[in-house]
């Protein structure tokens, strides 16, 4: 055995010694005025597909205040957010601030009638050991993810086994509230919500009127960038598809992004020479301003999918290697494209064909 390995089971029999606790056959209360969610270990895409757990405890008790931990690479999915009543991040940077720990703790000491872990894609210690250190009646994380043991589950009064294999192609929205559903708690409205003020409208206008300048072409945004490489459309399918709907109808392009994209938005920039606007770097309620004032959103398989998913306007999301099923938006107006694991398979015209038949039927209400 490593050292490493040694360490692990040493730390493990510590935190069981101290902080194990036994499970409660106590009820869990049907209306909770007080709920705090730990959601720091994900990225920003899983923070909005939450929204409707956060959803499932207001439809219960509309007075039900809900605190967030989030982390600096997911707090910004739900800033203005309607069903979040305060969030904290988990900071691991600031960590040696002592006015910083004694603020994260004040809010986690706070009482709580029900503290709850979700857990989609992996279980986190940190996340266990935060939810246990709260002053809760009640302690919900998973027992299991996809029957691999939870080695901390023992921090828990009330664990839960999580299973996607259950239900394979069963949505993520649905899936995390799994972790709530036990106890009465789930939404059926799986669509995420991003809110924004009039700041965030007036910004979307201003960014608009430069594209638009008077002018009534259509509006259509594109998200060329992903974080995991297996998720991106080629580039030059991109364009190819840009130059194909603007042969096609008359309409304004712009394309989105941030830091993390500068590769993708550098090669479009100096290998197009198509009329293009660049939406970079804006904050998600104006950016989730801009997408909902848009005719079409045709995006990667990435977190700024969820944005636009949370937006009533038309949308195609072009799928690789993950299951739409599991993870594409939901509603009326939203749409998705796969072929197999290589997301290059999707071709032009597949994806062409689908952005013309969004266009006209729009057009057909229109007129």
């Amino acid at each position: 055995m490593g050292s490493k390995n040694i360490f692990s089971v040493i730390l493990k029999k510590i935190i069981h010694k101290y902080y194990a606790l036994s499970i409660t056959e106590k009820a869990v209360p049907s209306y909770p005025k007080n709920v705090l969610i730990v959601r720091q270990h994900n990225q920003f895409g899983d923070m909005l597909a939450t929204v409707p757990l956060f959803r499932a405890f207001k439809e219960k008790n509309p007075r039900c205040r809900i605190t967030l931990i989030t982390s600096p690479s997911n707090n910004y999915a739900v800033k203005k957010n309607r069903f979040v009543d305060e969030t904290i991040d988990y900071n691991k940077k600031k960590l040696i601030n002592p006015i910083y720990i004694w603020k994260f703790v004040k809010i986690i000491r706070k009482k709580y009638d029900i503290t709850l872990v979700p857990a989609t894609v992996s279980i986190s210690f940190t996340s266990n050991f935060i939810a246990r250190i709260s002053n809760s009646d009640f302690i919900i994380g998973p027992n299991s993810l996809d029957g691999v043991l939870n080695d901390y589950s023992f921090l828990f009064n009330k664990p839960v086994d999580l299973d996607w294999r259950k239900f394979p192609d069963s949505h993520v929205s649905d899936f995390i509230q799994d972790i709530a559903r036990p106890f009465g708690f789930a939404s059926k409205n799986f669509r995420t919500e991003i809110n924004f003020d009039g700041y965030d409208k007036r910004e979307a206008d201003d960014f608009i009127s430069e594209i638009h300048k008077g002018k009534k072409e259509l509006l259509i945004g594109l998200h060329i960038g992903a974080g995991k490489p297996q998720n991106r459309w080629a580039l030059q399918k991109f364009a190819k598809l840009i130059t194909k709907l603007k042969d096609n109808y008359d309409a304004k392009f712009y394309i989105t992004g941030s830091k993390s994209d500068k590769e993708e938005i550098y090669y479009m920039k100096s290998n197009s020479d198509l009329d293009i606007t660049y939406c970079l770097n804006k904050e998600i309620s104006v950016l989730a301003a801009i997408i909902e004032k848009s005719d079409l959103f045709i995006t990667n398989d990435t977190g700024v999918m969820h944005v636009a998913g949370a937006t009533g306007t038309p949308q195609i999301s072009i799928f690789g290697p993950t299951n739409p099923y599991n993870w594409a938006p939901v509603g009326q107006t939203k749409y998705f494209i796969r072929k197999s694991d290589l997301i290059d398979d999707v071709s032009v015209e597949d994806v062409y064909n689908l952005c013309s038949f969004l266009l006209n039927k729009k057009k057909k209400k229109n007129d």
